[in-house]
Parts: structure tokens; C-alpha cells; sequence
């Protein structure tokens, strides 16, 4: 935080300005949020004649969100946003996923948006429709997928048909909306890829459309219906409270939509959206997992059954006294503090890159945030479905049952390796574009850094220490080996490599998370003076 506070524009952003800013979403997550979550996955979100009503207590829990002003944390202050730093505003947003993963769907996309809007929108475009974005007034949502076209965009059919005032109409259905209809906010900007004519085939041929649910006059002022409808919503494990419309453009003669940036590069915008909506899903699996472990946790210290292996006592303790419970629930934490660290890291360097004076300095993190991106995302969300299934487990028979709670975590965390990219697609971008692309580089230099702390802790004394030492020294050299080799042999051999890119992915996430950890651990034997509790908790969990 202390690096980041010396960014120009950041220089009000210090440890003391986070500590109130988390402060204060603890209460709003804790206090209005989360109660509302075990709700939404009794009473969802529902669907008639093409309105969709959100549970009840969202709306006014979203109006609530937007007057606090947490749409706009980490957005410029010149469209009314407050300019914070991208690493203040993480752990808040994982403070949203702990507390209500369908809710904080919503602002999700509309960041998304946003970023796409502020990158690739023209002036007017943005003082349009940013503003409104931010204040939470409008949100947003991103339309991709078709009935025909999952994940493989290339076969995306919806068109647009451009009008002599420079707008198209725009034709097609698009599912898997998350969002895509609520009655929480006044207007919804749709983001919409769709193909032009005589667009080349493929992804080169997609183009990026703002498609407004009502169409917004000069005054900013709020004009007529668009014509898109949400024709559904789909019935799903979980995130339940979450709409997941099915949207159909053009029944009655077009929806009108704007054109974002130039014709047959919308894939490019959109993966502007994608990567913010990415790194948002990794902390909504670091979000849901600590929601679990506390939960778990809790239960442990509750649930009495059985006496203690090593006869310490002669009646019946909490089952947090037994080893193998203990086991799990060092395991949830460990996994979920890894990430998380992970994740922070990751929002620093974006924060540099977006902030240095320095060209290179900016290009350099640049580099390291989007080769953490795929690892953020598809590591926490496979992580996440490894904790909530230990949650359920630590409960017993009782974690079976979805009055207990457990079960919904478990449920709602399953599609987090599914959208914005399964963790093959993870997998398959970093070996593609973030580790073949420019020979590892990047790796290689995450790899240099990993060994610098494994130098800090040759120099500690104890075991812990000697542990993690050999540890993170045989995940380093695995890691080097597997990066050496995707970079030798994806081209002659693409199928052998691409098998192994999940494990690679897996891999890294270990290995960086392992290496996050490893810092801590070695902080932990600066301060343990302090805090031997809080600092010896903190060596044990690395």
C-alpha cells in the first residue's frame, strides 16, 4: 500500500484512507448484505411477461450500495467516480462476493463496462453514459454468447445494420445475461457484440454495440424503450438471486445501438470488459471461500461430538479439538489466504501500470498483472470449489442439509471455473498469449523474484521457515521446468502442450500463492515480537 500511495494521483490513498474505506464496507457487507443472501437462494429473482423482480431487499440494499458510493471506488473522479486505488478497492469487492454473491454480480459487469467504455468509447460516448454508470443509476451487462455460440465466438450471428444517423439496428438473441433485466436501477447499458455487413467470418468480423434498455436523450434524460426484452431467466444451482436473462434484440424492427470504438474490433474491446470481469470472478471464488472457512469455522467451535484422541479430556469436546478438523479448516484458510494475497499483488500492479511516470516501469507491471489475470481467476475459482466441498465436509451430516447453509456456498461457487472463461480458456491465454508470446519472460521473472525470498528465508532460524524453504524451492524449479518447455514445444507440439495447460495453471497458482504465503511467513518472524499469537497463527497457515 505504501508503493502504491506514491503514485501520482494516489498520494491521499494510504494505509490509513484503506483502513477506513474496509471498515466501512465491513459494515455495509456485514450489516445490509449479507442477511439478504440466504434469501436470495430461498426467494429468487423472478420473471413475468418479460419483467424481472429481484429478490425482495435487493433493491433497496442497491440503492443503498450506490448512495455510499462503491460503484464508483476505483473509478476516475472526473466522471464522478472516487479515483482510489484498484488494491483498496479488491478486498472490497471480495468483502461483496463473502456477503452476497448474486448482488455483487451486478456492479461486476457494471465495472466492466465501464473500463470498456472509458478505453474504447468516444467523448461523448463516455460523459453519456459513464457518469450514470458509476452513480449506479444505470448498470451494465456484457453480451456475448448465443444459443449457437458458447464459449467459441467466432460463430456469434447477431448483426447490426447501420442507419444514416450513425446508429444500427441490432438483431439476435444472447443468453447467459447476467443481470440482463432487473428493477434495481433506471436503465441498463448493454455492451453487445455483433457482426456488420459484409463483416469478415470469425472473431476479426465482431463488432462491439452500446444497446441501452431505454435510449438516453441529449439531456441525459431517459427516452423510449429499446427494442430488447428479456424473453427468460434460467433456473440454476446457485447464485440463485442473480438474473440470467435470455435477451432478444430486434422483434419489432430493431434495437437501436452505437458503435464503440472502429467496426470488426469489438473482440479486442471486449476483452478490455472480459479481463476486468475475470479478475472480479477470481476474487469472488477468494470471497466465497473465506465466507465458508468462517462459516465452517464457527460450527467447529459450536458442534461437540466425541472425546479427544490424545485423552486430554474424559467428555465430549467441540470438534474444532480434532486433529483431522483442524486439518481442514488450516487447509480452507491457507488456500484462501494464498489467493488472496495473490489477488493483491495483482491489483498493485495494476495500479503501477495504469499510474507510474515511468513508460517502461508502466509496461513492465502491465505485463505482470496480465500474466496474473488467467492464474487469479482460474486458480481462486478452482480453489474455491476445493474449500466450500472441505466446508460441507467439516459440517458432517448437517452440511448436507440447506437449512445449515454451508450447502449454498458449495452450490454458488460451482460456476466461478464455468463463466468468464472455464479454466481450460484460463489456461489455454497463459500459455498462448502470456507465456509463449514473449518466451516466458514474464514467468522467468516472477521466477527471480520467488527465489529472493527463498534467499530471506535461508537466512531464518526454525523450521517452519527451513520447510517452506525447501518447498517453495521444489514448486520454483517445477515451474521453471513446465515454462521452459510450453515455450519449446507449443508450436511443434500444441496438443501435447495444451493437454498439460491446466496443470500448468494449477501449478502457478501453487507455486505464486506458496510464494505469497512465503513472504508472509517471513514477515510474521520480523514482527513476532508484537503479536506471538497473531504472528505464530500466520507462520503455522504458511
Amino acid at each position: 500500500i505504501d508503493a502504491v500511495a506514491q503514485l501520482p494521483g494516489f498520494e491521499d490513498a494510504g494505509f490509513d484512507t484503506a483502513q477506513a474505506v474496509l471498515d466501512e464496507s465491513a459494515k455495509f457487507c456485514g450489516e445490509v448484505l449479507a442477511p439478504l443472501n440466504v434469501d436470495g437462494d430461498r426467494e429468487p429473482s423472478s420473471w413475468k411477461d418479460g419483467v424481472v423482480t429481484a429478490t425482495p431487499g435487493f433493491k433497496e440494499a442497491f440503492r443503498q450500495f450506490v448512495e455510499g458510493g462503491w460503484q464508483g471506488l476505483q473509478h476516475p473522479a472526473e466522471y464522478d467516480g472516487q479515483g482510489l486505488p484498484k488494491l483498496i478497492a479488491t478486498p472490497c469487492i471480495e468483502m461483496l462476493n463473502a456477503a452476497n454473491l448474486s448482488f455483487a454480480l451486478c456492479p461486476l459487469l457494471t465495472d466492466g463496462a465501464i473500463e470498456a467504455l472509458l478505453t474504447a468509447g468516444t467523448d461523448e460516448q463516455k460523459q453519456r453514459y459513464v457518469p450514470k454508470l458509476i452513480s449506479g443509476e444505470w448498470t451494465g451487462t456484457m453480451n456475448l454468447t448465443e444459443p449457437q455460440a458458447g464459449s467459441d465466438l467466432a460463430l456469434v450471428r447477431s448483426r447490426a445494420e447501420p442507419q444514416g444517423d450513425g446508429s444500427y439496428k441490432v438483431f439476435g438473441t444472447k443468453i447467459f445475461i447476467t443481470w440482463g433485466e432487473h428493477d434495481m436501477a433506471e436503465n441498463i447499458v448493454h455492451l453487445v457484440l455483433a457482426r456488420t455487413p459484409n463483416a469478415p467470418e470469425g472473431v476479426k468480423g465482431i463488432s462491439l454495440f452500446i444497446v441501452p434498455k431505454f435510449l438516453v436523450n441529449d439531456d441525459g434524460s431517459l427516452g423510449a424503450r429499446n427494442d430488447v426484452h428479456c424473453v427468460s431467466i434460467e433456473h440454476k444451482l446457485g447464485i440463485k438471486a442473480s438474473p440470467t436473462a435470455v435477451l432478444q434484440y430486434g422483434d419489432h424492427g430493431g434495437a437501436i445501438g452505437y458503435l464503440v470504438g472502429e467496426e470488426n474490433r469489438g473482440l479486442e474491446y471486449m476483452f478490455i470488459m472480459m479481463n476486468a470481469a475475470r479478475f472480479g470472478v477470481g476474487m469472488q471464488g477468494i470471497g466465497v471461500a473465506d465466507r465458508a472457512y468462517q462459516k465452517a469455522a464457527a460450527f467447529a467451535k459450536e458442534r461437540v461430538q466425541s472425546r479427544p484422541v490424545d485423552g486430554s479430556a474424559k467428555q465430549s469436546v467441540a470438534i474444532i479439538q480434532h486433529p483431522d478438523v483442524r486439518r481442514m479448516l488450516g487447509t480452507m484458510r491457507a488456500l484462501t489466504e494464498g489467493a488472496r494475497a495473490l489477488a493483491y499483488v495483482a491489483a498493485a500492479h495494476s495500479d503501477i501500470a495504469h499510474r507510474h511516470p515511468d513508460e517502461a516501469t508502466r509496461a513492465r507491471h502491465q505485463a505482470i498483472y496480465e500474466y496474473l489475470v488467467p492464474v487469479v481467476k482460474g486458480w481462486s475459482t478452482e480453489m474455491v470449489n476445493d474449500v466450500a466441498s472441505l466446508g460441507v465436509q467439516v459440517h458432517g451430516g448437517m452440511g448436507f442439509i440447506e437449512e445449515t447453509g454451508a450447502a449454498q456456498y458449495y452450490r454458488d461457487a460451482r460456476i466461478l471455473a464455468i463463466y468468464e472463461g472455464t479454466t481450460a480458456i484460463q489456461a489455454n491465454d497463459l500459455v498462448g498469449r502470456k507465456t509463449v508470446r514473449d518466451g516466458g519472460a514474464v514467468a522467468k521473472a516472477l521466477l527471480g523474484e520467488i527465489g529472493q525470498t527463498v534467499d530471506a528465508l535461508a537466512r531464518l532460524d526454525g523450521a517452519a521457515a527451513a520447510s517452506m524453504k525447501a518447498q517453495l524451492e521444489k514448486g520454483a524449479r517445477s515451474l521453471s521446468a513446465v515454462v521452459d518447455y510450453v515455450v519449446a514445444n507449443t508450436k511443434q507440439d500444441p496438443n501435447a502442450v495444451f493437454a498439460g495447460s491446466v496443470p500448468y495453471l494449477k501449478l502457478a497458482g501453487v507455486v505464486l500463492c506458496g510464494w505469497q504465503m512465503a513472504r508472509a511467513l517471513v514477515v510474521a518472524h520480523a514482527n513476532r515480537a508484537s503479536d506471538p499469537a497473531f504472528f505464530d497463527a500466520k507462520i503455522a497457515i504458511a
